[in-house]
């Protein structure tokens, strides 16, 4: 087990995730809110959340970069709309070469439109502009993928930014301030070695599982509604946890 959390921190799996960090948004339910789910693992978890907030549930797009040489290795992350990051620390580690990471960005361009072809399945994105996006991954640690959605989202024309996760590092807690209004994570352990030891069960999340949820989210219940339907009301003043008090509301 790992020494920096027990079994009572453990999610059971993302639907518990997701209905444990929907207690963190709640203070959100009066805005014209937008849920995104990142694919794949974080469109189970926005599930709950949109369930909560009875807000529409769509996909935010990103995909990491890896490393040429060492793929799990993130040197960046790609999104919708052309937005690319790049860790520039990173790429000089790994004696990246400006060819590799433009043919690596150009790979992960493709990735990330395949994607969003195969999730929204023929319809447009939910519009965003003026409204509050809540940017749902299943946890973060490096915060490339995070940061790549978040700025998808602003650049969708967002008003406001928030991203909720179950369990983030609290050092990619901070840096992702740069990028969005507020950070709402259950967990925020200083050390994170992969987001799956914080799940007793954490299966890999094919696409077709990832349409069954966005269909649930159109068809499957009244406190849930569809992408295409029109937005809710205005945006109501925070009312949640402090920052800080119990599980990190906000940091």
């Amino acid at each position: 087990m790992n020494p920096f959390h027990t079994s009572v921190d453990l999610f059971r799996d993302r639907a518990d995730a997701g209905r444990r960090l929907a207690a963190l948004v709640t203070d959100l339910r009066r805005a014209d809110v937008v849920v995104l789910g990142l694919p794949r693992g974080g469109v189970p978890v926005a599930l709950e959340v949109a369930r909560t907030l009875g807000a529409p549930l769509d996909v935010v797009v990103a995909h990491k970069l890896g490393a040429p040489l060492q793929p799990e290795l993130a040197m960046g992350a790609v999104g919708e709309g052309g937005v690319v990051v790049v860790d520039e620390r990173t790429v000089r580690a790994c004696r990246v070469t400006p060819d590799e990471l433009a043919a690596a960005e150009a790979a992960e361009e493709q990735e990330v439109a395949r994607r969003a072809t195969r999730f929204r399945a023929g319809r447009e994105p939910v519009p965003l502009a003026g409204r509050t996006a809540v940017v749902v991954d299943d946890g973060v640690a490096t915060g490339a993928t995070a940061r790549a959605a978040c700025l998808a989202a602003r650049a969708r024309g967002a008003g406001r930014v928030v991203l909720a996760v179950p369990v983030c590092a609290a050092d990619s807690a901070a840096a992702l301030r740069q990028v969005c209004d507020s950070v709402r994570c259950v967990l925020r352990p200083r050390h994170l070695r992969s987001v799956g030891e914080w799940y007793e069960q954490f299966p890999q999340v094919s696409d077709d599982e990832v349409l069954a949820v966005l269909r649930a989210a159109r068809h499957g219940g009244r406190d849930v509604r569809a992408a295409d339907e029109a937005p809710g009301g205005q945006e109501a003043g925070a009312q949640g946890a402090s920052p800080g008090a119990g599980p990190h509301a906000e940091v």
